[in-house]
């Protein structure tokens, strides 16, 4: 362990970082205001956090995927039109929901796990990468076991210690998957993009991290898709 010396981006990326952070908060707070002032409460309660969680590095794109397939599955549009057929839905739409539902929870923890290595100032090789990695993967899997718990339990109306199993069963695959995509991509821009180290209080360190977990998104797909297959994750 010891001290890292971070370096400040140059002012132009900075600036494009602002934008992509403001434009990932903006989208969630629409999300929010939709659903809770709105009204368009989803069926499952935790997506009414998993798609607002999701816009914090997906953006706009997470908010028309809201729009356009998320609120749909609100108890206000299921009382107009009916429960929609999962079975029905294209597959990429249910797999990206399923995805988006592991994500939220390792990007929570990923947030978690990032500020508390700068908080205690851990460093490993005089960097802080190696360090990261195993405290965003502890908080990552607890967040997204307890993610998957919640979905869980509810679909299959189980006690509350098959609930752990079964979310345990359901998510760890996808919760690696998400955190090998997270990590690499993590990895790309500290040791091969930037030739210097980002402070974790510059934007341009989250804008990059934004695009990891959007790395991990993709990694995590066959992953679910396989899961969800095989019955051990629900079709969403």
């Amino acid at each position: 362990m010891g001290y890292e010396r971070t370096t400040q981006p140059a002012p132009w990326i900075e600036v494009i970082g602002w934008l992509s952070l403001s434009l990932a908060l903006a989208s969630a707070a629409a999300i929010l205001y939709d659903v809770f002032v709105r009204g368009y409460r989803q069926k499952m309660a935790i997506m009414n956090l998993v798609y607002p969680i999701t816009a914090l590095y997906w953006g706009p794109v997470a908010l028309w995927f809201y729009v356009r397939h998320g609120r749909r599955q609100s108890k206000r549009k299921i009382k107009e039109l009916g429960d929609p057929d999962p079975d029905s839905m294209p597959r990429w739409i249910t797999l990206s929901k399923a995805v988006s539902h592991c994500g939220a929870g390792c990007t929570l923890g990923d947030i978690a796990g990032e500020w508390l290595v700068a908080a205690l100032g851990l460093t490993v090789a005089g960097g802080s990468l190696l360090a990261d990695i195993p405290m965003d993967f502890v908080w990552a899997w607890t967040l997204g076991i307890v993610f998957q718990y919640f979905t869980i339990v509810p679909m299959r109306d189980i006690g509350p210690l098959r609930g752990v199993w079964a979310a345990i069963k359901a998510d760890t695959l996808s919760i690696v998957a998400f955190q090998v995509g997270l990590f690499g991509g993590m990895a790309i821009y500290q040791l091969v993009v930037f030739p210097f180290p980002l402070s974790k209080s510059t934007a341009t360190y989250w804008m990059m991290m934004q695009l990891a977990m959007i790395v991990g998104f993709f990694t995590a797909m066959p992953v679910n898709e396989l899961l969800i297959r095989k019955g051990l994750k629900e079709r969403m």
